[in-house]
């Protein structure tokens, strides 16, 4: 692509990974601009290859979680929005808006903290309409004990204090340290089988650029319901058999695309 691809190459509209492209683009620009780590870049990729699985599609499974997910964070009492620079660079402006309609603060916590990183990605949130941001002043921070990466530094004010903490993009050892602090733990994970997903009370098993906007119109409307109403959701929901599920639709949909290569290639 040459050295300036971001800024020169044009993908044709027509192009038939144009979305799985721009979003790649997006991740790029975010590490050029510190807000996304080195590392960050990998874990894009590995996303996309279990999106390709799941058809790169919202399928019914993940939908009932994120139904789950939102009726849980409206009846949470201190919900938090965990932000990381992967998440920050694909969808900050519908970060800000889920932030906003849930009333659910947004803190920053990374895993690799270079100098800068912090700065970089609550200038990238305040450019989409953030107003407060948790997590940026170290001053104050203070650490979860059950965790000793840098993840542990949380700021007490939003994670510390928090009933329910959504965690798009997590890394699974502050997840099972959540956990064992007693607190509900909502994921957005590709892979089915990560600590993250196993580990979560409620797993989206869905691409983090279609899970957030879609939270934001059912939260619209979920606003609306009775706590009761809302408990209900929450107390259908089963993890095990949402990530069981998950697993047999990927079973499923890798199958019925080997007969349509097979077709294909021996037709």
């Amino acid at each position: 692509m040459g050295n300036n691809e971001n800024n020169h190459v044009k993908v044709p509209k027509d192009h038939p990974r144009l979305t799985s492209l721009m979003y790649r683009h997006k991740i790029i620009e975010g590490m050029k601009n510190l807000v996304v780590a080195e590392a960050g870049l990998i874990a894009h990729g590995r996303g996309e290859c279990f999106d390709y699985i799941l058809g790169e599609i919202t399928n019914k499974i993940a939908i009932q979680a994120i139904n789950a997910a939102v009726a849980q964070l409206l009846l949470a009492q201190h919900p938090v929005i965990s932000v990381n620079g992967n998440v920050a660079a694909l969808c900050p402006e519908d970060l800000v808006l889920l932030s906003k309609t849930l009333n659910a603060p947004l803190e920053i916590n990374l895993f690799y903290r270079k100098k800068g990183r912090i700065d970089a990605i609550k200038k990238l949130l305040k450019k989409a309409g953030a107003q407060k941001i948790l997590g940026v002043d170290e001053n104050t921070m203070v650490e979860i004990e059950e965790l000793s990466s840098n993840r542990r530094m949380v700021d007490p004010s939003g994670i510390k204090i928090s009933d329910v903490v959504f965690v798009p993009l997590e890394d699974g050892d502050r997840t099972e340290a959540l956990k064992k602090l007693g607190k509900t733990v909502i994921a957005v994970d590709l892979n089915p089988l990560s600590r993250t997903a196993i580990w979560a009370d409620i797993t989206i098993v869905d691409n983090i650029i279609r899970t957030l906007p879609l939270m934001v119109k059912i939260a619209l409307q979920y606003k609306k319901y009775t706590k009761e109403q809302l408990k209900n959701i929450v107390n259908e929901f089963d993890n095990k058999k949402n990530i069981q599920d998950i697993l047999e639709f990927i079973i499923e949909y890798i199958n019925l695309q080997k007969e349509k290569a097979f077709d294909i290639l021996y037709k």
